[in-house]
């Protein structure tokens, strides 16, 4: 691996203009330009109502991201739950591949399963429902259909259900299943899986079936807290990135 492989998470970009947006904007300007692929994991956006409106409301950082593929880096793209309407005319303006929420690769010599990561929360049954419902093709295409006003009211209310629900739900439903990890490896025969979405950052050891494992937890992006993961023949690294005040 001549250039290093870099991911994240769970930036949940607003809208509105934000510090967050200003650092991803430097950030691809300044780490991301030294890597082979740049992989982001899910939630990009905090939410994302259609193409349409969001090649209008993300413009700058379309703009950041093809800029950033004219300069030799790959950029791959999962889907997360907040930004799963991401779609091909909004990957063709940013020069970006979108990849399935599974990906198995040779990663630092490592078979790696990428995740997003809210497969693995199953005993957030309501969530999951809410999954399978929103993922529904017709369910989708319904929703595209509809005017843009009303699309982003939908979203709004729906994200301000979501943070009331988190503050009502134990902790321990909202993070990943161990049944569900164990059955990931198994699955995928992997040595790691990485993925973000919990907003738990951390270096995990797991045996499956009398074999050393790593999960690795991705950090969700704060003012005061922008980290991105790096691998590469040494293996896989967690950096930090100050933006310029």
């Amino acid at each position: 691996m001549s250039k290093p492989v870099l991911l994240i998470s769970d930036l949940h970009l607003p809208v509105q203009p934000s510090p967050l947006r200003d650092a991803f904007l430097a950030f691809l300007a300044g780490p991301a330009r030294s890597a082979e692929t740049l992989f982001i994991l899910g939630d990009l956006f905090e939410y994302w109502i259609g193409d349409d409106a969001g090649l209008v409301d993300y413009a700058g950082e379309a703009v950041a991201l093809r800029e950033l593929a004219d300069s030799g880096v790959r950029v791959r793209l999962m889907r997360g739950n907040r930004d799963f309407l991401v779609g091909r005319l909004f990957a063709k303006a940013a020069a970006l591949r979108i990849v399935q929420n599974g990906l198995r690769l040779d990663l630092a010599g490592t078979p790696t399963l990428l995740l997003h990561g809210d497969t693995l929360c199953t005993d957030d049954r309501a969530y999951q429902r809410w999954r399978r419902l929103t993922h529904n093709r017709l369910v989708r295409r319904c929703f595209l259909a509809l005017p843009e006003a009303l699309r982003r009211r939908i979203a709004w209310h729906a994200r301000g259900r979501s943070e009331a629900d988190k503050r009502n739900k134990p902790e321990a439903i909202m993070d990943v299943n161990a049944h569900a990890v164990r059955a990931a490896f198994r699955r995928h025969r992997v040595g790691r899986i990485i993925h973000g979405h919990t907003h738990r950052p951390a270096d995990h050891r797991v045996e499956v079936d009398g074999h050393p494992l790593e999960r690795i937890v991705l950090a969700d992006w704060r003012e005061q807290r922008i980290e991105y993961l790096v691998c590469d023949d040494a293996g896989c690294r967690r950096a930090s990135f100050a933006a310029a005040p």
